[in-house]
């Protein structure tokens, strides 16, 4: 009874997937599995694909709630955030500033190292730069990716002077600026967040054993290669250290909601962080429902549990 009062009381909720960024496919996907849970426990949820369709149809539709299934530019950047805040419609994951800055990877190690938390060492890198010189400061092998790309799109890995150029005009195709980072030789780790503020909490921390140690695109959305560890097989400490520093990323950023924290560990066990992701995937490879059933909480729930926590975040005086 409680749960169908819970359900009709969100009213009428929009999922909102597709969108026009580099992640468009992975959004669909995500959203047809938000979708479905929704609509499992009752809820009188549709799929709106702001690509498609102008997002005050949302207010002439009659929606009350948006759960945002968006990634990338147009969805997890801040403007549809601030879109809907205009719209006055209550959404899902981060405000604008948050979001804002967590999609921007270079303004989001700023912050961390400001908390004093640990980021690999990185350059900002322009056309027209003298790319040859990276390796002698941040070292081989180093990363050069798009600061405002995810999901792995536009990133290398260059292990010699004779692929930086290469792999600048690939990371350059996506962003006029280019995250040139210090590799982290290690062990790969996500976790997943909850909550906001004082009352975040991270879930149990996963590692990715993906083939030869890629985890690209192909293998993150559609392999079944790569192996996911859930929980981490960690020492307690290390695994209570990771969580304690992905929460704390979390807060730096005023993140809320849902979030998904990538790092490294390093052989001496130490965590580096390397990107906050403020709208997660949903789909069935993604991370954060894996994490989640690990501590009991179904996809089903997990998805409600998000929904609930949709709110405005900007307060405007009365």
């Amino acid at each position: 009874m409680h749960a169908e009062h819970r359900s009709t009381s969100f009213g009428k909720v929009a999922v909102l997937t597709g969108g026009r960024s580099a992640e468009r496919e992975i959004s669909l996907r995500s959203g047809a599995g938000v979708l479905a849970a929704l609509q499992r426990r009752g809820v009188d949820a549709h799929a709106f694909d702001p690509a498609e369709r102008p997002l005050d149809d949302l207010v002439r539709e009659g929606f009350e709630r948006v759960f945002i299934a968006l990634h990338g530019r147009f969805g997890e950047d801040g403007t549809v955030q601030g879109a809907l805040e205009l719209l006055g419609l209550p959404y899902t994951g981060s405000g604008v500033m948050a979001s804002s800055v967590a999609m921007d990877k270079i303004f989001t190690k700023r912050i961390w190292l400001s908390h004093g938390l640990p980021t690999p060492a990185f350059e900002v890198v322009q056309r027209g730069d003298v790319l040859r010189e990276l390796p002698d400061r941040l070292g081989l092998p180093l990363i050069l990716k798009p600061p405002h790309e995810g999901s792995t799109i536009g990133i290398s890995k260059v292990s010699g002077y004779s692929e930086i150029a290469e792999a600048f005009e690939l990371a350059a195709r996506y962003d006029d600026t280019v995250l040139a980072e210090q590799f982290i030789r290690g062990r790969e780790l996500t976790v997943a967040i909850l909550g906001r503020g004082r009352d975040a909490f991270a879930l149990p921390v996963i590692e990715i054993q993906a083939p030869g140690g890629n985890y690209d695109y192909q293998n993150k959305y559609f392999g079944n290669d790569t192996r996911y560890l859930c929980p981490a097989p960690l020492s307690p400490q290390t695994a209570q250290e990771v969580q304690r520093v992905a929460v704390e990323a979390y807060r730096a950023l005023e993140c809320e909601g849902w979030a998904r924290a990538d790092l490294m560990l390093d052989a001496d066990d130490r965590p580096w962080l390397l990107e906050m992701n403020t709208s997660p995937g949903m789909t069935d490879h993604s991370l954060v429902p894996m994490a989640a059933k690990a501590v009991g909480m179904d996809y089903d729930s997990l998805v409600v549990r998000i929904l609930e926590s949709a709110r405005l975040k900007v307060h405007t005086a009365a």
